[in-house]
């Protein structure tokens, strides 16, 4: 029988998205099969490269801040979340959550990719599509 994990996040490490993330729960921490979960703070200002995560769900829950995600086949919806806010991102889905301050803005992230980063595919070819 696996054991039981505590994590608490101390390490960080730079994802694809541009983003730096507290690690978490991931195949790489605890050798999780199925999920990955982590933090994410993101600084006033800061903004996500265009990605997809290919066949993984993401569900986010936002604990402080506010923050915009654009998404869709050419980033043509514009989400608005804030603090309290459960966000789900089908997967195969292109998007790009940025902060437009002033405070940072934090989030729990999960994906159904126990690899914190293998499933992520940068789109640069929509990166001029947001603003």
């Amino acid at each position: 029988m696996p054991d039981c994990r505590k994590i608490r996040p101390a390490d960080r490490y730079a994802g694809k998205q541009g983003f730096t993330y507290d690690a978490g729960i991931a195949a790489e921490t605890v050798c999780s099969t199925a999920i990955c979960m982590h933090l994410l703070t993101i600084p006033p200002g800061g903004r996500a490269r265009a990605h997809k995560h290919a066949t993984h769900e993401t569900a986010i829950y936002q604990l402080t801040g506010r923050a915009v995600m654009y998404w869709g086949d050419r980033l043509e919806h514009r989400m608005e979340t804030e603090a309290g806010d459960l966000i789900y991102i089908p997967a195969d889905t292109p998007h790009l959550p940025f902060n437009p301050g002033p405070e940072p803005c934090t989030a729990v992230i999960a994906r159904t990719d126990p690899n914190e980063q293998e499933s992520v595919v940068l789109l640069p070819e929509l990166e001029h599509l947001a603003p």
